[in-house]
């Protein structure tokens, strides 16, 4: 059974075709991506850690916009980054989300995600989705996304467990302090440590 706090945690089959995002409402994202979650989460054990990672990222990749919420997670220490600690910190917190959601989505007792088809302006051109996730032994819980629009589709940047608590908050909350102290090779390094030990279940 999926918790609020392994949500939270998580806060990623089929492999997708080149168009499954090509769709223009931002809905179709989470759609997509709620397909291929539902279908690994079904293989879940058969699969094991390794396999659900695999099926997972190409997932992950086209509906989360990483490099995007690495900057966000970063907040202003971003622009004292290299180019190519920039690729390395998006590198290391792209791996981290992937593993999370391999390890926390694992099997399947029956749920399913609804997903509201009308989106909420949110700041600037940004869109909400509104989804829940409903369970047969439990109350449903509501996942928001917040979505940009990249052009050739929308793409998640954050999502909020009952509408209101940030992934990406709380991921900044976390890793702001190694920033400082550590900089961006403390926390590739602890980024890796992580990814590592949700390989080991």
């Amino acid at each position: 059974m999926i918790t609020r706090r392994t949500l939270l945690t998580a806060i990623a089959g089929l492999p997708l075709t080149a168009n499954a995002f090509a769709a223009t409402e931002p809905h179709a994202t989470i759609d997509a991506f709620y397909d291929v979650l539902l279908a690994v989460m079904k293989e879940g054990q058969k699969l094991g850690f390794a396999g659900r990672r695999e099926r997972l990222a190409p997932a992950i990749t086209e509906a989360f916009d990483l490099p995007a919420m690495t900057r966000l997670v970063a907040g202003l220490q971003w622009q004292g980054f290299s180019p190519a600690e920039q690729q390395q910190l998006v590198a290391a917190f792209s791996d981290f989300s992937i593993a999370t959601y391999a390890s926390q989505f694992d099997d399947y007792s029956g749920e399913s995600f609804e997903v509201d088809r009308k989106a909420v302006p949110a700041p600037g051109s940004d869109v909400i989705v509104r989804t829940k996730l409903v369970q047969p032994k439990d109350n449903p819980v509501q996942l928001d996304y917040l979505l940009r629009d990249g052009q050739e589709k929308w793409r998640i940047i954050d999502v909020y467990l009952s509408g209101t608590v940030s992934q990406l908050a709380a991921r900044r909350s976390e890793f702001s302090s190694v920033l400082r102290q550590s900089g961006v090779s403390g926390l590739v390094t602890l980024l890796k440590q992580k990814t590592a030990e949700l390989a080991k279940g």
